[in-house]
């Protein structure tokens, strides 16, 4: 299973008027670890849409376990679950690094679409990233 971990730390722009971090805000944060695993395993999503594949989310979940605040050192634990053969699904952990509890847990999937926006086979040079 390849798994990555990425830090991020909370700026006030994040926050709500109650001085927690906005829950869409945890969204963005599935998505840079998605990207930095990506980046890690030597390959970019530039590069992977540079071969004229995309990956939009076609299903997003999150569990809110604990608040995170303001200059907050996130550690975001991304894991890519190879069981899914049609697409791809990526798995997150995100922890409060001063407290290392977690804050929130969650999924995304992604099919595999062209230029064109039809849904494709996955490519080789992906599935070989998969594999290793």
């Amino acid at each position: 299973m390849i798994s990555h971990k990425t830090t991020y730390r909370i700026i006030y722009g994040d926050t709500d008027k109650m001085g927690y971090a906005y829950n869409a805000n945890y969204l963005r944060w599935f998505e840079m670890g998605r990207t930095e695993m990506f980046r890690a395993s030597g390959l970019t999503y530039k590069e992977i849409e540079k071969k004229g594949i995309f990956l939009p989310v076609s299903e997003v979940f999150c569990k809110f376990i604990s608040p995170v605040h303001y200059d907050d050192l996130l550690t975001i634990e991304t894991s890519l679950d190879s069981s899914l053969k049609a697409g791809m699904k990526f798995d997150y952990k995100i922890f409060v690094d001063h407290t290392k509890k977690p804050a929130a847990t969650g999924y995304t999937k992604h099919p595999y679409v062209n230029s064109k926006g039809k849904v494709v086979r996955p490519p080789e040079f992906l599935a070989e990233l998969i594999k290793k």
